[in-house]
């Protein structure tokens, strides 16, 4: 029996060091346990080794429950992390869609006032332009006192609206309010796609990446200050507006067939190729002739009426008559001139040749980019870009096919004069 008793602390003891060895904390719990009082029979003693037994189950089933918890939250941890993380690009998403609306707001306010520059100016200058000329033509039928004084005052008036002419010829009143509606309609377009972006239910970092990008290309494109960063009214060759970012690699691919074929290729290489010889060469070439005119324009105004002081000056002398004159005549012609530049407003229809110059060029860029992904899965869905493509230009789909068909059908040069124009919105 003695032997018995000492098998069985052994046993106990082995238990307890090699639960140890797992948990330090029950290693304490069971070397602290209360002494048990054995009695010397057997069946006391069959009953305590299966109180052991369980007692060592239940340390297993323990540390097993320990060890799952454990597992359980560091699956939870990575999952939160993930959920934060998308939760962090939405938040920056709906942060740009604020910033972009408020440049909406900016961007209209601003055009509202340089139009409203543009009206005030115009009769302005036209005003005291026709005031001066009236008081030459006074003055050269009066002699004695008032001449000096009619004569003066009319120097002055015409010195006054060359000054205001130079300042507002440079400027281009017109052209600052095409380029901040068309500032406002794009970022208007920019606010609906990251809504789109926000809808379709799985944005990312490269969404976020694009549309940071977009907003900082727009801003370039259309700045709000006038001095230091104001696009050139008067530059010496046409180019169209580029108001996008550079197109970067696609990083994500498609599964879906992408609708991709050998005959939409080919039809999307026809419709850059019409693009490039029709749309985006004739409004380039219209925004030439509207930029000569604006610059014969801008260059008349204030010569006339510089032309016109001068001869309200020399009124009186010995060519009076001829002074008188030209006073009158000249300022008349100046503020006929100032009209015609600013009442019809042709540097606002130069920045609108310039702008939808850069939209063709825009959808020649992004079909380009398209087919010079070599993997297919990485493009946008074929159907879906076709259908961007006939909408953007006003067509059917069935129409886009018969301009692609007659476009790779045209092959002398005359066909191809004779070509229509891609785009049938404007």
């Amino acid at each position: 029996m003695a032997s018995l008793l000492q098998s069985s602390s052994v046993v106990i003891k082995s238990v307890a060091y090699s639960s140890s060895r797992c948990r330090r904390g029950m290693a304490r719990a069971a070397i602290n346990m209360p002494k048990l009082r054995l009695r010397t029979d057997g069946l006391s003693l069959k009953l305590h080794s299966r109180d052991l037994v369980q007692e060592v189950l239940d340390m297993g089933v323990d540390l097993t429950s320990a060890t799952t918890s454990h597992v359980e939250k560091k699956y939870e941890s990575g999952s939160n992390r993930n959920s934060s993380s998308d939760s962090m690009v939405i938040s920056k998403l709906h942060a740009i869609m604020e910033a972009v609306a408020d440049r909406v707001e900016m961007h209209k306010n601003i055009g509202e006032q340089r139009d409203n520059w543009n009206s005030l100016l115009l009769t302005s200058i036209n005003a005291i332009t026709l005031t001066a000329a009236t008081m030459a033509g006074i003055a050269a039928t009066n002699v004695g006192g008032p001449l000096m004084a009619l004569k003066l005052s009319s120097t002055l008036m015409y010195l006054a609206a060359t000054g205001m002419l130079v300042v507002m010829n440079k400027i281009q009143p017109s052209q600052l309010v095409e380029e901040q509606r068309n500032a406002a309609r794009l970022f208007k377009q920019l606010h609906c796609q990251i809504q789109t972006t926000l809808s379709s239910g799985n944005p990312n970092t490269s969404d976020v990446e694009e549309a940071m990008e977009k907003v900082l290309a727009l801003d370039k494109a259309y700045p709000l200050p006038l001095i230091g960063v104001m696009l050139e009214k008067f530059p010496e060759t046409v180019e169209p507006a580029v108001w996008w970012p550079q197109h970067r690699e696609r990083q994500e691919r498609r599964t879906d067939g992408n609708g991709w074929s050998a005959e939409l290729e080919e039809e999307m290489r026809e419709i850059v190729g019409v693009l490039k010889r029709k749309d985006t060469e004739d409004y380039l070439r219209l925004g030439n002739i509207a930029l000569k005119v604006n610059k014969i324009l801008a260059i008349s105004g204030p010569l006339l009426t510089g032309i016109a002081a001068c001869g309200t000056a020399f009124m009186g002398s010995s060519h009076g008559s001829w002074a008188a004159m030209v006073g009158v005549v000249a300022g008349a012609m100046a503020s006929v001139v100032n009209t015609m530049e600013h009442g019809w407003q042709v540097g606002m229809v130069f920045e609108m040749y310039r702008s939808n110059a850069g939209f063709f060029r825009l959808m020649e860029e992004t079909i380009e980019s398209n087919l010079n992904e070599r993997d297919v899965d990485r493009r946008e869905n074929g159907e879906l870009f076709e259908m961007k493509v006939a909408l953007q230009l006003g067509r059917s789909l069935s129409g886009l096919k018969n301009l692609a068909a007659a476009s790779s059908n045209s092959s002398s040069i005359r066909e191809e004069a004779m070509e229509e124009f891609a785009s049938k919105l404007f």
